[in-house]
């Protein structure tokens, strides 16, 4: 970090380094800079790290540069930024801001008082249902040492432990029912599977993917589907492009967890907006 410091030094940028002591601590850090004028954020890390420092920063006029160095990093790959920390600093000097929209999930928490409106925006992507159950259940340690694998293996057992709850999707007067459900600004999905062909983050409107069986074995065809990029032939796969979505249980009793960019957020009903224009970013 020290070289990456000195690294945009070099580019003309007076950087101070403001590391993350815990989970949820990136946003209060990007937060403090916001409030005391920095017009440029950069973020270190993976897409949930990038997803704290945004719900820090906003509302603001901070502009967001990104340095990689996560397990899927989508959004730099999405937008084509190197994905060595180092040479990211080296290059960023060159750079131009550009305006993005952004997905905006809301939804109620309970709480003593009784049930209190929460709020977040994502970047890339939010699932309902399996993928934010695999998290939910993923060992934090065994994720920050194995990466990508351990949340291979964690879906892997999920699959033959998740009672694949139907959810109900509402969006443009439409219902459609689900077991997984997946909003998308990017084509992207969990670092290098494309599993929203034609979707951009510069792009106002989402990918709505839709999975309908509650069938465990249907769920390795859907997997076997999505990296052979043949998913959206199949004819329980839906795929629809909208700017709002609401996901709720079908049967109000079940559990459904939902993940804003890769980390865990809460449990459904939860509804999915577009806010244009909201986020400046670093872009090649």
């Amino acid at each position: 970090m020290r070289q990456v410091a000195a690294a945009l030094e070099a580019g003309g940028f007076a950087a101070r380094l403001a590391p993350t002591s815990a989970p949820g601590s990136a946003s209060s850090l990007a937060r403090t800079a916001a409030e005391q004028g920095a017009e440029l954020v950069f973020a270190c890390g993976g897409d949930g790290t990038i997803n704290e420092v945004i719900n820090g920063m906003l509302p603001g006029s901070a502009t967001l540069g990104i340095l990689p160095s996560g397990t899927a990093n989508i959004f730099a790959r999405e937008l084509r930024i190197p994905l060595d920390p180092l040479r990211a600093a080296r290059e960023c000097a060159r750079w131009s801001p550009r305006r993005i929209a952004l997905g905006r999930a809301t939804w109620s928490v309970a709480g003593n008082d009784g049930h209190a409106g929460e709020s977040r925006y994502f970047l890339c992507v939010a699932g309902v249902g399996l993928d934010a159950y695999v998290i939910h259940k993923l060992s934090r340690d065994l994720a920050n040492n194995f990466g990508v694998i351990a949340y291979g293996w964690e879906a892997l057992r999920q699959v033959f432990r998740y009672p694949f709850p139907a959810i109900s999707c509402q969006t443009e007067g439409r219902e459609l029912r689900a077991t997984f459900a997946v909003v998308q600004r990017s084509e992207r999905y969990a670092g290098w599977l494309q599993m929203a062909p034609g979707s951009s983050v510069f792009d106002n409107q989402f990918t709505l993917c839709t999975f309908k069986s509650a069938s465990r074995w249907r769920y390795f065809l859907y997997a076997l589907a999505i990296v052979t990029r043949r998913h959206s032939r199949l004819r329980d796969v839906e795929l629809l492009r909208t700017c709002n979505v609401s996901c709720s249980p079908a049967d109000s009793s079940q559990r459904v967890y939902f993940e804003l960019d890769g980390e865990l957020a809460g449990m459904a009903p939860v509804t999915f907006e577009l806010v244009p224009d909201a986020l400046s970013v670093l872009v090649p």
